[in-house]
């Protein structure tokens, strides 16, 4: 496994612009998400240009944060980005969910546009653990407008409330945000699918996508059913750490790999489909093994589809 500064020198470092102002970012390949430099947050969030001020207030805020026993500073990360000075340096970072908890701490009139922003990032990888309803709505909208069928996307949104019960369960029962969510996530998709995260991203040709937005209709169902289980049996036997969560959570999984193989077995297809959203277009999801055309073809098909969607949306 690669060390954190292994980790740090994969990392995609790129530059966000909200209204103009520079927000430096680097992209977590093995976390799969994206941190934001705290310092061009704060600076944002109290409209304050000089560099040396905001890191002032950053330290007094921080101090202030620690005090109160807040979970933005106790589980801040520091990742190389760039500063003013030209020079790469270990500066304080925070992803989607600790940048909602930070936005409450700091009153602002930049606070809304900024989460709207925010979500804007992040709609390729929907967060689920950030505002709820401004996630939510963004999405819904992100997905008429690349065309999803409104059956997909009702599966969809219900599938992060299905998440969102399952982590809560994990909260729970003590299991750690980052590393341990995401073992116990790779154990769940293992166990139904037959391939971890990874593979299974791999397997629809996927490298930063978000694996459930390019899943069918079929797939969401089975990883809800995993889920669904999972979350069920924690709340009758209450798990206590990560090690009995595990337990909890392939026994939920495992009833979904049951489901799948009979769906296998009755259809005489894989459940698992090797197609990914640009491939699927705006046609229904349920049938993963539908035959594709040229990639070309596929591509056109589905920016025609797009600007004739009968929910009038605008074409990405």
């Amino acid at each position: 496994m690669d060390s954190e500064k292994d980790r740090i020198s994969k990392a995609e470092n790129q530059i966000k612009l909200f209204e103009e102002t520079q927000v430096r970012a680097v992209w977590d390949e093995e976390a799969e998400k994206w941190w934001f430099s705290v310092l061009d947050v704060v600076g944002i969030l109290t409209e304050q240009p000089d560099y040396k001020k905001v890191r002032n207030y950053w330290k007094w805020l921080k101090n202030k944060l620690i005090a109160e026993g807040s979970e933005v500073v106790s589980i801040t990360n520091q990742k190389k980005m760039r500063t003013p000075d030209g020079k790469l340096r270990l500066t304080d970072v925070v992803d989607t969910e600790q940048i909602m908890r930070l936005v409450q701490s700091i009153p602002s009139k930049k606070a809304e546009p900024f989460k709207l922003w925010l979500a804007k990032v992040g709609s390729e990888r929907l967060d689920e653990t950030v505002d709820p309803e401004l996630s939510i709505n963004f999405a819904i909208q992100n997905y008429r407008r690349l065309g999803y069928s409104e059956n997909w996307i009702n599966q969809r949104i219900k599938s992060i409330e299905v998440r969102k019960a399952l982590t809560d369960e994990w909260d729970k029962s003590g299991v750690k945000q980052g590393k341990e969510y995401a073992t116990l996530t790779d154990l769940m998709s293992k166990t139904w699918s037959g391939m971890n995260t990874r593979e299974y991203k791999q397997h629809k040709g996927l490298k930063k996508e978000n694996l459930r937005d390019n899943m069918t209709n079929t797939e969401l169902v089975l990883n809800m059913l995993a889920e669904v289980a999972a979350t069920d049996i924690s709340i009758a036997r209450q798990p206590s750490g990560f090690d009995e969560s595990a337990i909890v959570a392939k026994e939920g999984a495992t009833v979904a790999k049951v489901a799948r193989k009979q769906i296998e077995k009755s259809t005489g297809k894989p459940a698992v489909s090797k197609l990914s959203a640009a491939e699927l277009g705006k046609r229904v999801l349920g049938d993963g093994n539908e035959n594709t055309k040229s990639g070309n073809e596929s591509v056109e098909r589905r920016n025609k589809s797009t600007q004739s969607n009968k929910l009038g949306a605008i074409d990405a």
